[in-house]
Order: structure tokens, then sequence, then C-alpha cells
């Protein structure tokens, strides 16, 4: 496939002062001919020369060679399923994130599942506070019996991503819900991809730690060592995928496109 065309026009051939030889001495980019042995003739037909450009699309539609993962191979030099583990865990925290902060209406059930960091401990909100609906608007947190843990609440509500601007009267918390406008939605599908990109670090964090350590092992030859690595990297990429995908299904739900 050819991309982008450019058009360049010569009158060719040229009336030559020896007919021995041609001397057409054309530069394309600087439509120059060599005056001193040629000359135009303006009644010969006009020929269109053309050019042609590869697009940028076309260019970059490069792909990797793709990396077959032999496990039994790479079990040789790494824990393989520890890897696996790992990467995985990443992917199930992005899973976890979306659902946890992620919501386009700011349910109860939502809100209640927050985690709230206690003299050392996690909790969910609901175990700390009474949380009820007032009116399909307003969700009313009462933290009397917990006030020490308001300050953490209201950390935990403002990091939510659910965008609640809560209102505080004594150890009552009022959370308006917000309309579900498209700006709303947008700025969702813009926290999940920064969530997407915390998974994605946090599988290459795993990849370049056991690349790192295979590199020190001795008594590992390089082109196992060099094998092995390729084969690390292209598990990487699958947990990647994986996780791109998800993002993919939540930004199109953040955004009504599967509606």
């Amino acid at each position: 496939m050819f991309g982008t065309r450019s058009t360049i026009t010569r009158f060719l051939p040229v009336v030559c002062r020896s007919f021995t030889s041609l001397n057409t001495s054309v530069v394309v980019s600087t439509h120059r001919i060599n005056q001193k042995t040629c000359v135009p003739n303006p009644n010969l037909p006009q020929i269109d020369v053309y050019r042609y450009y590869s697009s940028k699309k076309n260019a970059k539609a490069k792909h990797k060679p793709t990396v077959k993962i032999d496990e039994r191979l790479m079990g040789q030099v790494v824990d393989v399923e520890n890897i696996k583990k790992n990467m995985e865990k990443a992917v199930e925290n992005l899973q976890k994130d979306f659902v946890a902060h992620l919501s386009l209406r700011s349910t109860t059930g939502s809100v209640e599942q927050l985690p709230i960091h206690l003299d050392g401990k996690e909790h969910t909100l609901q175990e700390l506070a009474q949380i009820v609906r007032k009116n399909p608007k307003t969700l009313v947190i009462n933290m009397s019996t917990f006030p020490q843990a308001i300050p953490a609440a209201l950390k935990a509500i403002e990091k939510s991503g659910m965008n609640l601007n809560v209102q505080q009267d004594g150890t009552t918390l009022f959370v308006p819900i917000p309309k579900v406008t498209k700006e709303y939605r947008e700025s969702l599908a813009k926290a999940a991809k920064q969530l997407f990109v915390k998974c994605k670090d946090a599988i290459r964090d795993v990849q370049i730690k056991q690349v790192k350590q295979i590199k020190k092992k001795e008594g590992v030859s390089e082109d196992l060592v060099r094998t092995v690595e390729n084969q690390i990297i292209a598990l990487a990429d699958t947990y990647i995928e994986k996780a791109e995908t998800i993002l993919k299904t939540k930004q199109n739900e953040l955004l009504g496109k599967d509606e």
C-alpha cells in the first residue's frame, strides 16, 4: 500500500545540444535542469512524476516478534509460579480498586466498603459508623461511636475517586451524591486510567526485579539468561494486556458506551 503522494511536474524529455546523450540532470527536490547542455521544450507533452511515501500509520504498524512462553525452561532459572502470582495480584488489585473507587452512582454500599486506617489497623467505614440514605441525593454518616476516626474517614472519602464533597457537622458527615454528568463520567474514566498505570508499573516492577536476579545467578549461560529474560518480559506483557482489557471495559461502562 502506498501512503501520501506528491506530484512533481516535469517537461521530459528535453532537447539536448548533443543527440548522442540525453542529459536531464533533474534534481527532484530543487527542480533543477542542467542549463549548459539542455533546454526544456514546451511543445513536448507534460509528464507527471509521482513519488509515494509510506503513511505514518503504516510505518508504525510494526509488531514485536512473538515470544512463546516456555514455563519449564523458565523454571530452570526462576520461580515461575511466584512471578505469576505477583503479577496476577497487581491485576486483582486493579479490579478491586475499580469496584471500590469507580462507581457511577455513589451508593451506600460503595461508601460502606471504603477502607479506613485507624490505630494501625484497617477497617471498613461501615464498621466504624452508621450510614443511611437520608434521601436520593444525600448520605448521612454518623461517626459518634468512633469520633477519632473522622479524619481518616474524610481522607478515605476524598481519595475514593467518587467525586464526593463531604460536609461535616460535629460527628455527622453529610455526603451529597453528585449527578451523573458527562464531566463526572470523564473524570472517572481518567481515574481508571491512572489506576491502570499503577497496575502496569507494579507488573513491570516484578519483571525488573526478576531480570536483575537472574543476571546475578552463577552457572547460568548468557543465552539461557537472555532467553528467560525475554520470556519474563513476554509474561509481563500478557498480564498488562489483561489489565488493559479490564480498563477498556471499565471505561466503556463509565462513559456510557455499553448502554
